[in-house]
C-alpha cells in the first residue's frame, strides 16, 4: 500500500460539513487505531491519531497472531468478506485484535481496519513490537543513583538500541566499598531483549555480592566466572571491573572480553589503558585474570563504555574508538563545564555525541569517573544566633552544596533541615539573654557522607510530653536526613548526617490508593503509644513512619508501638521500625514494641532480629 491521502482528510479541521467534522473529531481521538484504505493498489485515505502513531499505512503494522496484516487487507479487498485477527504482535508483543471490514469508497473496493486493545503499547514499542518494554526493563535494573564523593564525580548514561530486538544487554554500576574506594563496572550480557535484561540483573547482583565480599579484581572475575558457568544465559558476557581509590586516584582493573577504558588527562591528552585479552565470562574454565594498575590524576577522567559505543559510528571498530576519543575530549574541553552539577551530565554528553541519525545498532552504555582538580574544602560559618543570620546560612550552604554537585531535590532537603536547626538556635538558645554565637560547619568524608553541625553556646530543653508545635522542627529534620543527634553539653549541638547520592531528575512516584492499615497516636498514658492495626503494607508503613516521628517529636520523646491488632506486617514496615529504633538508640532511649507472643507479627520481628534493637512485649 502507498501512503498517499485520498478524499478523506487526516483530521477534522478540513471538513466543511459540521456533522462530518464532529464525527471525524471523535474518530481522530478514539481509543482504537483506525485506517480507511481503498483501491486495487490500496492507499490510505484516512488514519486517526492512534493509527498514525503506528504507521501511515497498515503495511507498517507487524505480524499479528502469525498473519501479515497487509495480506489480510488484500484478501478482504479481493473477496469482500470481513476478517478478524487476534493474537500477540510480532511474536512477543502485546495481545491485540485487528478487525478488517469491507467498505466501498466511491465505487472502488475499500476496507476499514480497527486495532483494539493494546494500541498504546504497540505505539510505544514501535513497529518491531519490543522497544520501550525492553528499555523500561533495562532502565529499572540500572542503579537508581550513583555515589557522590568529594574528590570524584560519577555519571552514567544508557541508550537502548534503535531496535527493541537488539536492546537489553548493556549495564553499568558503581559500588561503594568503604574507605574511599569504589567498584566501577560496565558489562554487556549475551543476547537481546527482555531475556538479556534478566541476565544482566543476575550478573549485576552476583557482581555486587562478590565485590562486597572481596573487591579485588581477580577475586571478582573468578567469582563471576564461576557464576557464569552455572547460568547459561550469563555465559559469554563481557565485563570491565575497576577499583578506584577516590582519595588517591589509584586504579586496579581487569577485563573479560571487554574493550579497554579511555583515560582523558587534564591537559586533553588521551590514551586507552592497556588490557590483557581474556575470554568472556564462563567460556574458558580456569582462565587467568591479568590485573593492571593505573593512576587517575587530579583533573583526569576515566570513561568506561560498552561495545555499542564503538559500534555507534559504524565499522570499522578503529573508527568508533577514534570517534569516542574525539567526543570525550570535546566534552571535557571546558574546565568550567566540569564544576558542580554539570559534571553529573558528562556520560550523557559523551553518549549523545556518539549517536548518529542512522540509529543505534546496539545499546550504548557509558560510565564516567572525573577526578576533581581540587577537593571541596569544608565549610565553616561563625554567625550571631539571630533570625537575620539565616539568609546568609542558606546562601553560603547552598553554594557549597552546588559545588559538591548535589542535585536540587536532595539539596533542598538538606537546606530545610539545616535551616530548622539554625532557626531553633536563633529562637531558643539565648532566650531572655543577649544573642550569642552560632557556628555552622559542613564536610564530606571520602565515602560521600555529609555531616552538618549547628552549635550554639546557649541552653536547650527537650520538648515536653505534648509541647504543641515545639519539636516540629526536630521532626522535619528527622525526615529529611539519614540521621540526627542533639547533644546538650557546653551549649547545644545538632549534628545532621546524610549519604550523598546523584539521583535522576524524576523520582519514582509513591504508591497510590487505599491501605488496610489504621495508625493512631494514643496520648492518654504516661508516654505516647502509636497503635497500628490491619494490613500494614507499603502505604501503611509510610503512615506508621509519620505517626512514630510525630509522636516522638522527631525522636526526642520516648514512645511505644502497639502492633497487637496488626494482621499483616510488611517488609516496608519492618524497615520503619528499624529506622525509629536506631533514632531512639541515638537519643538514649529504647523503643518498646507490643506484639503478642506466637503471632505472625511477633515472628516477623524476631526473624528480622529486631529484638536486639527494641524491647518486645
Amino acid at each position: 500500500m502507498n501512503a498517499s491521502q485520498g478524499s478523506l482528510p487526516t483530521g477534522p479541521g478540513h471538513v466543511e460539513d459540521e456533522g462530518q467534522a464532529a464525527l471525524l473529531a471523535a474518530l481522530e481521538h478514539a481509543p482504537s487505531a483506525l485506517w480507511f484504505v481503498a483501491g486495487a493498489d490500496p492507499r490510505t485515505l484516512w488514519a486517526n491519531a492512534r493509527a498514525r502513531a503506528l504507521g501511515p499505512t497498515p503495511d507498517d503494522l507487524p505480524v499479528v497472531g502469525g498473519r501479515s496484516v497487509a495480506d489480510v487487507v488484500a484478501a478482504v479487498l479481493r473477496t469482500g468478506r470481513p476478517e478478524v485477527l487476534s493474537g500477540v504482535v510480532t511474536g512477543d508483543g502485546p495481545p491485540v485484535t485487528v478487525t478488517v471490514r469491507p467498505l466501498a469508497a466511491g465505487g472502488a473496493p475499500g476496507a476499514v481496519l480497527v486495532l483494539e486493545s493494546g494500541a498504546d503499547e504497540v505505539a510505544a514499542r514501535g513497529p518491531d513490537g519490543a522497544g520501550d518494554v525492553v528499555g523500561e526493563a533495562q532502565h529499572s535494573l540500572l542503579p537508581p543513583s550513583l555515589p557522590l564523593l568529594p574528590d570524584v564525580r560519577l555519571s552514567g548514561s544508557y541508550h537502548p538500541a534503535s531496535s527493541g530486538r537488539a536492546a537489553g544487554g548493556d549495564w553499568y554500576d558503581a559500588v561503594p566499598l568503604g574507605h574511599g574506594r569504589l567498584a566501577l563496572v560496565i558489562a554487556d550480557a549475551v543476547g537481546h531483549g527482555v531475556p538479556a535484561a534478566g541476565a544482566m540483573s543476575r550478573l549485576r547482583g552476583a557482581m555486587r555480592s562478590s565485590a562486597l565480599r572481596d573487591p579485588a579484581p581477580a577475586a571478582v572475575m573468578a567469582a563471576l566466572d564461576d557464576f557464569a558457568v552455572q547460568m547459561e544465559d550469563v555465559q559469554g558476557a563481557s565485563v570491565l571491573y575497576v577499583v578506584l581509590d577516590a582519595a588517591t586516584g589509584g586504579l586496579t582493573y581487569a577485563a573479560a572480553g571487554h574493550p579497554p577504558p579511555l583515560l582523558v588527562e587534564a591537559d586533553g591528552g588521551t590514551a586507552y589503558l592497556p588490557v590483557t585479552a581474556r575470554p568472556p565470562l564462563g567460556t574458558v574454565r580456569g582462565a587467568a585474570t591479568p590485573v593492571a594498575t593505573a593512576q587517575l590524576e587530579p583533573g583526569a577522567t576515566l570513561v568506561l563504555y560498552s561495545d555499542g559505543a564503538v559500534a555507534a559510528s559504524g565499522p570499522p571498530p578503529s573508527a568508533g574508538l577514534s570517534r569516542l576519543t574525539a567526543v570525550a575530549r570535546e566534552a571535557l574541553a571546558d574546565p568550567e563545564g566540569l564544576d558542580g552539577e554539570a559534571e553529573a551530565g558528562l556520560a550523557a554528553v559523551i553518549a549523545d555525541g556518539l549517536l548518529t541519525g542512522g540509529g543505534r545498532p546496539d545499546d550504548v552504555a557509558v560510565l564516567v569517573a572525573h577526578r576533581r582538580p581540587r577537593s571541596v574544602e569544608p565549610l565553616r560559618l561563625d554567625l550571631l544566633a539571630v533570625p537575620a543570620s539565616l539568609p546568609a546560612v542558606r546562601r553560603r550552604l547552598s553554594a557549597w552544596l552546588i559545588a559538591l554537585g548535589m542535585g536540587e531535590q536532595d539539596r533542598v532537603g538538606v537546606m530545610v533541615a539545616v535551616g530548622e536547626a539554625c532557626a531553633n538556635a536563633a529562637e531558643h538558645a539565648y532566650r531572655d539573654t543577649e544573642p550569642g554565637p552560632m557556628r555552622v560547619t559542613a564536610a564530606v568524608d571520602v565515602d560521600g557522607v555529609l555531616t552538618v553541625t549547628v552549635h550554639d553556646e546557649g541552653t536547650w530543653r527537650p520538648p515536653g510530653r505534648d509541647p504543641g508545635d515545639r519539636g516540629r522542627g526536630l521532626l522535619i529534620m528527622r525526615q529529611l536526613v539519614d540521621g540526627m543527634v542533639v547533644r546538650g553539653e557546653h551549649g547545644t549541638t545538632v549534628t545532621l548526617r546524610t549519604r550523598l547520592r546523584q539521583t535522576p531528575d524524576a523520582e519514582p512516584e509513591l504508591p497510590v490508593g487505599g491501605s488496610g492499615a489504621s495508625v493512631v497516636v494514643d496520648r492518654a498514658g504516661g508516654s505516647p503509644v502509636v497503635r497500628a492495626g490491619g494490613d500494614v503494607d507499603m502505604v501503611g508503613a509510610e503512615q506508621l513512619r509519620i505517626r512514630l516521628l510525630e509522636a516522638s517529636h522527631g525522636g526526642t520523646v520516648r514512645v511505644e508501638l502497639d502492633l497487637t491488632a496488626v494482621t499483616l506486617f510488611s517488609s516496608a514496615a519492618v524497615r520503619v521500625v528499624l529506622a525509629v529504633a536506631a533514632i531512639a538508640e541515638a537519643e538514649g532511649w529504647r523503643l518498646v514494641v507490643h506484639a503478642p507472643a506466637g503471632g505472625v507479627t511477633r515472628h516477623i520481628l524476631e526473624v528480622s532480629g529486631l529484638q536486639r534493637l527494641v524491647e518486645l512485649r
